[in-house]
C-alpha cells in the first residue's frame, strides 16, 4: 500500500508564500510523476501542477510563473512552492503520485488526505 502525507498548508495573506511537501511510504518500487491538484470550495479538483521523475514540470496557466514544483527522489518527496498567492489560490491542495508498487505486477496512482491553504487578509 502506498501512502502519501501532506503537509504545509495554513493561513497566509495576499502576496504571501507558502511551501507545500509531500512524502510518499510504503510498497513503492519506483514512482513516476508526482504532482498537485486542488479543489475550492463549490469547485471541482483541478490540476495545479506535475513533475516527471526525471524533473520535468508542467503547470496550469493561472499559477505559471508563482509556483514551482520540485522533487527529491532519495526521499520520494515533491513540495511546491507558492509566491505571490492570491485569494483565488485558496483550496485544499492534494498529492497525487503514480508509479509501480514492489508487489509487482502492478500500478498506483495514490493521493493525499489534503492540506488547507487560505489566502486571506
Amino acid at each position: 500500500q502506498v501512502r502519501l502525507v501532506e503537509s504545509g498548508g495554513g493561513l497566509v495573506q495576499p502576496g504571501g508564500s507558502l511551501r507545500l511537501s509531500c512524502a510518499a511510504s510504503g510498497t513503492i518500487f519506483s514512482i513516476r510523476n508526482m504532482g498537485w491538484y486542488r479543489q475550492a470550495p463549490g469547485k471541482e479538483r483541478e490540476f495545479v501542477a506535475t513533475v516527471t521523475s526525471g524533473g520535468s514540470a508542467n503547470y496550469t496557466d493561472s499559477v505559471k510563473g508563482r509556483f514551482t514544483i520540485s522533487r527529491d527522489n532519495n526521499k520520494s518527496t515533491v513540495y511546491l512552492q507558492m509566491n505571490s498567492l492570491k485569494p483565488e489560490d485558496t483550496a485544499v491542495y492534494y498529492c497525487n503520485a503514480d508509479g509501480i508498487p514492489t508487489t509487482l505486477p502492478g500500478y498506483f496512482d495514490a493521493w493525499g488526505q489534503g492540506t488547507l491553504v487560505t489566502v486571506s487578509s
